[in-house]
């Protein structure tokens, strides 16, 4: 099956739509063109300045995130391609008040190595810079320890919302470090997918599977997953991640957790609001509450048909964060 898009030229498809973005927001946005990130438009000074960022083609993150209560600078790059490290460099340098700046990095190879060239550059001009690794996609956790390890996924939304609101009240660099590698520790996703994505311009989708598989496992830049299996109720297949996630994180009765249900960008969010549904009342029968959600399209896969569904530990200091104000594109309360 053919699909067509709304893309002029698939090679200025990144630069179109940030200046779009942009334009929508004009309150809230700053566009740099060049090199390509999107910052406050007003400046947040003596605060310790969160950045992030990584391949275009996932809308909103991470551009959606800027702004009061989340992000300070966003970097995007190509379809799911790293920004540059100069990008990441320039955008880390330019939103540093002095305080020091915070680069929120998905594990994926590229990120990892161009966010570490960027840190470098920008601490050689004089800027205090340290990271935080997100690393919670379950389905690409391997046994034996080897290659890159877990994919950064869906979490990184609440690692930047639960940081960003740190930042806000002040906490310094290490803090913001030591708060932000524990919330990772404590955060998996999974998903899963009824139909692969297509890159701006191809006119079919990346990868195929039957009308009655649904591909289990699957990453956030089109990746196939761990495996197929057959197409189920919305209960089903939700027990199937939950029962995952749950061990994985070591759940038990009493447990709170921070909930995403995370369109990977063509599932509606009639079927969102269903799989909540689902997820309420499976870890409800469990003994584990479910503190605060999110549900819609945050992290998305281009027109990926899928969902995943993150985990966090939730106690009272994670819930108060996640509740403080935050007004982004794609954030607001």
């Amino acid at each position: 099956m053919t699909r067509r898009q709304f893309v002029n030229d698939p090679d200025h498809v990144v630069p179109e739509a940030l200046e779009g973005l942009v334009l929508a927001h004009p309150g809230l946005l700053r566009l740099h063109p060049d090199p390509a990130y999107v910052t406050r438009a007003k400046p947040a000074p003596g605060k310790v300045a969160v950045v992030s960022g990584g391949g275009s083609g996932h809308e909103p993150l991470h551009t959606g995130f800027v702004g009061a209560g989340m992000l300070d600078a966003a970097v995007p790059g190509a379809v799911f391609a790293s920004p540059t490290a100069l990008q990441v460099a320039a955008a880390t340098t330019a939103v540093d008040t002095g305080q020091g700046v915070l680069q929120i990095v998905k594990n994926y190879t590229g990120d990892v190595l161009n966010f570490r060239i960027a840190a470098e550059i920008a601490t050689d001009h004089g800027t205090a810079v340290d990271q935080i690794l997100v690393d919670d996609d379950l389905a690409s956790e391997r046994a034996d320890g080897e290659g890159p390890g877990r994919r950064g996924t869906a979490a990184v939304v609440v690692v930047e919302k639960l940081c960003g609101a740190l930042a806000e009240q002040g906490a310094d660099l290490p803090e913001l470090v030591r708060f932000g590698r524990a919330l990772v520790a404590d955060a998996r996703s999974m998903g899963i997918a009824l139909a692969a994505g297509a890159h701006p311009g191809d006119r079919a989708p990346a990868w195929e599977l039957a009308d009655d598989e649904v591909e289990l496992g699957v990453g956030i830049h089109g990746e196939r997953g761990i495996g197929q299996r057959a197409f189920a109720p919305a209960e089903e297949l939700t027990a199937e991640l939950l029962g995952r996630l749950v061990a994985a994180l070591g759940l038990d009765r009493g447990d709170g957790v921070l909930v995403v249900v995370n369109s990977l960008g063509a599932t509606h969010g009639l079927e969102l609001a269903l799989v909540h549904r689902a997820v309420h009342r499976q870890l409800a029968g469990r003994g584990i509450d479910v503190a605060r959600s999110l549900v819609g399209p945050y992290v998305t896969s281009l027109d990926m048909a899928g969902l995943s569904i993150t985990l966090v530990r939730a106690d009272d200091a994670r819930v108060a964060l996640w509740d403080a104000p935050v007004r982004t594109p794609a954030l607001t309360w």
